[in-house]
């Protein structure tokens, strides 16, 4: 574990960001294309929630889908409604919100001015009312709505800007407004979380807008949960008062980063600011999330037998409210030629690269059933099985348990339920964007623990290739979290 990070309480009423990082340091001296992977675990402590001293930290759009399909059943555009109002009434005074209609245009539902209202009792009262009257009808397209969003949101300076989605059906009219284009246009200037209700919503369309928006994808069974889990998310969003952390990779003279991507809590999308080594994200409360690093060297003319700096990993807050940061880290490569050394992987990597096979496990599964391909799409839910039992993701194997009857989650056999349906699949991937936490932080080079060292075993954050699919399972594993393969006796 890393040592000499802030945590809560070290100096009252001040927000402390703290930085770890977790490698296996040793890669193959040979020519190729050699890779460092490493887990950056970024946490910040002590926002308390507490708001911001500029005023108000949140600027706040909520989009109902009122496409025609909405009218039926009737319970939907009412949940929908009731979650909307449970929203509003979350908002602290002063905080800017509107509310937008969307089928196959957008338009604002509360206020009926130009400008986004601020939140009171009066303007709560309103908003209300407004959203009760909504009707339905029409076709969707969610660009539309997205990028009425970005414009209302362009008009606030609240530091948080947020859109809460939902909607209960496919993307429609995408030559109307293409959510590709809009997508990179409302890129960074707000997050987006995106719900999915009924039965003709679409989850990877979810999960591409979410992942682009650096929010999550979730979805509800049953219409009457949605008022609570909206009350949940907003609880959740108000306790977000730093509006930006940078994330910065300064890589030494013949590495350089092929990318830095977000894998927990859920998956997210990062693109460097004009092509630098900063990567921007947003909306912090008291939380911990973690960043999967690729950095690509030559190992050509470098020495052997000791560690070499590859890259710095530095935190920064810029603006705003004053936040302590920890020092910065280094990511570190150690050239070998012993293949017992560079064999071994980090175990938190391994942990998320798994989670990403289960994605794409689910993801075939569907695709599978979609195209009436029932034992195929048994066979790769028996993988996702096999995979969220290695991981020891509890969560997933109950999701993966409403549309397979699990005989052996360690083999992976499974019986495809009879009653599933194609909802259900999209159910498990918003579901199965939330990742799992992974290995305790530090366990595979230990950055300045002195873990790991040239000569000694592997420790528990270490992980060896199966001997029957080449895949990666942690060293201390009794059989194989890829294939089954049970592991025989250990040295």
């Amino acid at each position: 574990m890393e040592t000499g990070t802030p945590r809560t309480g070290e100096a009252a009423g001040q927000v402390a960001a703290g930085l770890e990082i977790s490698q296996w340091k040793y890669l193959p001296g040979e020519a190729g294309d050699p890779q460092m992977h490493a887990i950056l675990s970024v946490r910040v402590d002590g926002t308390g929630g507490d708001g911001h001293p500029g005023g108000p930290v949140l600027a706040q759009v909520l989009v109902m889908d009122c496409s025609s399909s909405m009218t039926w059943p009737v319970e939907k555009l009412h949940a929908a409604q009731r979650a909307a109002v449970a929203a509003i009434r979350k908002l602290p005074d002063g905080t800017p919100f509107a509310v937008v209609r969307g089928n196959e245009q957008a338009a604002v539902v509360y206020p009926d001015t130009p400008r986004m209202a601020r939140a009171s009792a009066r303007t709560r009262s309103r908003a209300e009312r407004a959203v009760r009257e909504t009707v339905a009808g029409g076709g969707t397209c969610i660009g539309a709505w997205l990028d009425l969003s970005r414009r209302l949101l362009t008009e606030q300076d609240a530091p948080i800007g947020h859109v809460l989605l939902l909607t209960d059906g496919k993307n429609q009219h995408d030559e109307q407004m293409p959510l590709a284009r809009v997508l990179e246009e409302c890129a960074g200037r707000f997050v987006c979380d995106a719900w999915g209700i009924g039965d003709g919503w679409d989850g990877r369309e979810l999960l591409r807008i979410t992942s682009r928006l650096h929010g999550s994808a979730s979805s509800v069974r049953e219409e009457e949960a949605l008022p609570g889990e909206y009350e949940q998310l907003m609880n959740r969003l108000l306790t977000k008062t730093v509006p930006e952390l940078v994330v910065s990779v300064t890589a030494m003279p013949g590495c350089t980063v092929r990318y830095l991507k977000q894998v927990f809590p859920t998956e997210a999308e990062l693109t460097a600011e004009d092509g630098t080594g900063r990567f921007v994200t947003r909306a912090w409360g008291d939380e911990t999330r973690r960043y999967q690093l690729c950095l690509a060297a030559d190992p050509t003319g470098r020495p052997r037998g000791e560690d070499l700096q590859l890259a710095v990993v530095a935190v920064d807050v810029p603006g705003g409210r004053e936040v302590r940061l920890p020092p910065p880290r280094p990511c570190l490569v150690h050239w070998t030629d012993d293949p017992a050394l560079s064999r071994h992987t980090d175990a938190q990597v391994e942990h998320f690269e798994q989670h990403q096979r289960l994605g794409e496990a689910v993801a075939a599964a569907t695709d599978a059933h979609r195209r009436g391909q029932r034992d195929l799409a048994e066979q790769q839910l028996g993988r996702a099985v096999r995979l969220a039992h290695a991981m020891g993701a509890d969560e997933q194997l109950t999701r993966l348990a409403r549309l397979v009857r699990i005989q052996d989650a360690p083999s992976g056999r499974v019986a495809l339920r009879p009653e599933v349906t194609a909802v259900d699949f999209q159910h498990l991937i918003t579901a199965s964007s939330h990742s799992t936490y992974g290995p305790a932080s530090g366990t595979g080079t230990g950055v300045g623990t002195g873990s790991g060292a040239a000569g000694g075993a592997p420790g528990g954050g270490a992980t060896v290739p199966c001997p029957a699919c080449s895949r990666k399972a942690p060293a201390a594993a009794r059989f194989c979290p890829a294939c089954g393969h049970r592991f025989g006796a250990r040295p």
